[in-house]
């Protein structure tokens, strides 16, 4: 019975505490833009010097006589 005592003023410390850190929380504008994180990953970061693509499209083939061949995949 005597930690009771303890516990209860302690849980009510605690509960106080995160209902204070949560509307802090809000109040600083942390839930202001749930959406935008969870999109920003689908779109690709634009890089200005990145010219890999461009340069596979402009080189010419190496030879039209030998066929490409494409790795078969591995069977299980």
């Amino acid at each position: 019975m005597p930690a009771l005592y303890v516990m209860i003023p302690a849980a009510l410390l605690i509960v106080a505490i995160a209902i204070y850190i949560f509307f802090w929380a809000v109040d600083s504008g942390q839930y202001d833009d749930l959406d935008g994180p969870a999109h920003s990953i689908l779109f690709d970061d634009q890089d200005p010097s990145h010219t890999a693509a461009v340069d596979e499209v402009k080189r010419p083939p190496a030879n039209d006589a030998e066929p490409v061949k494409k790795p078969e995949p591995p069977h299980a």
